[in-house]
């Protein structure tokens, strides 16, 4: 898929600009631990900073479909770096301005998911390689949220919190100019869109479908604070950043042995029932009392079907698609998962952590899955 023209560097740069996303909010909790706030203060802000992508992609994506890629893409690397810059430039004593450069920090994210998912189907030859396509995309969504972490404290420690923020400007302008200049972004064009005050949402299917995914990220987000815990309780610090680690790390390896083996033909319905209840059935090992290195162990098989799992609801998702959304529908499925997220990672702290809390996000995902009404819609 990547030998074909302009493949690779779109890849690329989206990931790039993507990276921000998985260094601000580490990177906000430094800078604002070492302005004086306290940790509790600081992860609102980290929160804040997760659910506003969930109301600017859509409506990002939606900017996209009507006017092109290129427009969007540049207002929204404008706002990230004006927000960031600010907070790198003078700090986040103050809180209510802190709070507007943070909100204006996610709200902005560029639409670059949903802007490459809509040119991959003029790129590339045939369905096969689409599909190919969207499994890699969802699989180096596992990059951004291991590596854009760790570059977050790598510069902190170098240069203060204050780097962190610029870096995860800098490198949000230079992937999304680097992809809107792009000759395919520059010259794609939705096709026709019927006007439609639910758009997206007017197929039946896509409802339920983008409600799971909102379980689905919250397994995600419920699994962060159930690393925590466990780490405490079994007086393993280690296991904090290595559960995580090592559920990203085998969602990259299930991504890709899911696209040599995935099957010829585009997922049913029943493909992703049969994936929804695997994962939701990969996490109850999970609930008996064991080690550090077992609990590692077994995280594998939930991570490995994450991304599978959510490659084949993403092509779904696209195929629900009224004509002219492509990129407005990847905007909506993103803020499912991030308000996902957030979601799992609120809850999980008032139940003490236990795995239990992503094991039962996952059931209802999977149930939800297995509801949904019949598709009534084609792909955009």
């Amino acid at each position: 898929m990547l030998r074909h023209r302009h493949c690779s560097r779109l890849l690329i740069a989206s990931v790039t600009g993507r990276l921000s996303l998985g260094m601000v909010p580490v990177a906000l909790i430094l800078a604002a631990q070492a302005d004086g706030h306290s940790l509790a203060r600081a992860s609102v802000l980290a929160a804040l900073y997760g659910i506003a992508p969930a109301l600017g992609l859509p409506l990002l994506g939606r900017l996209a479909d009507l006017r092109g890629l290129p427009l969007p893409c540049h207002l929204g690397a404008a706002l990230v770096a004006t927000a960031l810059g600010t907070l790198a430039l003078v700090g986040t004593s103050h809180l209510a301005l802190t709070a507007v450069c943070v909100a204006l920090a996610g709200a902005g994210c560029p639409p670059l998911e949903g802007g490459l998912r809509s040119l991959y189907p003029t790129l590339l030859p045939d369905a096969a390689h689409v599909r190919t396509a969207y499994t890699l995309d969802s699989s180096t969504q596992e990059i951004v949220y291991v590596t854009g972490p760790a570059l977050a404290i790598a510069m902190a420690t170098w240069l203060g919190p204050a780097g962190a923020l610029a870096l995860a400007a800098a490198v949000t302008v230079a992937g999304s100019v680097a992809f809107a200049t792009a000759r395919p972004a520059r010259t794609w064009r939705a096709a026709p869109r019927r006007r439609d005050r639910l758009g997206v949402l007017r197929p039946p299917a896509m409802r339920p479908l983008l409600i799971s995914l909102v379980f689905l990220g919250a397994t995600v987000g419920a699994l962060d604070v159930a690393g925590i815990a466990v780490a405490e309780r079994q007086d393993a610090s280690w296991l904090a950043g290595a559960l995580p680690a090592t559920f990203s790390a085998a969602g990259l390896v299930g991504g890709v042995l899911f696209a040599r083996l995935q099957p010829a033909t585009a997922p049913r319905p029943r493909h992703l029932m049969l994936l929804g209840t695997a994962f939701a059935a990969g996490w109850l090992p999970l609930l008996a009392p064991l080690p550090a290195l077992a609990i590692l162990a077994l995280a594998i098989l939930p991570g490995a079907l994450f991304v599978p799992l959510l490659t084949v609801a993403s092509l779904t998702v696209t195929s629900l698609a009224p004509p002219g959304t492509s990129t407005e529908t990847v905007g909506w499925m993103s803020s499912a998962i991030r308000l996902g997220l957030a979601g799992g990672t609120a809850l999980a702290g008032p139940l003490g952590g236990h795995f239990a809390v992503p094991l039962m996000a996952a059931a209802v995902c999977a149930l939800l899955l297995s509801a949904r009404p019949a598709p009534t819609a084609t792909a955009g």
